[in-house]
């Protein structure tokens, strides 16, 4: 009988180290779902900061190129007006 005390003994402290190695796994295992919550919602802000730099930048390109397209309409206006002051030097020597 003193063997079978001994061996249940035995399955009693087993049993009670898994039941704490359990309940530490499982403190373990939440804080591991918290961290993986947070370190996700994290990205999707790291996501929406990309997105809305991609935007700026796709927008400030835009702006540079509207303002290069500002220049070339003031050089073409530019030409334009010298060709009519060309065409009017043209039109006083065909009068002489």
């Amino acid at each position: 009988m003193n063997n079978a005390e001994t061996l249940i003994t035995g399955i009693a402290y087993k049993v009670r180290k898994l039941i704490e190695t359990n309940e530490r796994l499982t403190f373990e295992n939440n804080q591991l779902r918290e961290e993986i919550k947070s370190t996700k919602s994290k990205v999707d802000l790291f996501e929406n900061n990309i997105n809305t730099l991609q935007n700026q930048i796709a927008t400030l390109k835009l702006a540079k190129s509207l303002n290069k397209e500002e220049s070339r309409t003031n050089v073409k206006l530019r030409i334009n007006e010298l060709v009519r002051e060309i065409d009017h030097c043209i039109a006083i020597l065909n009068q002489k």
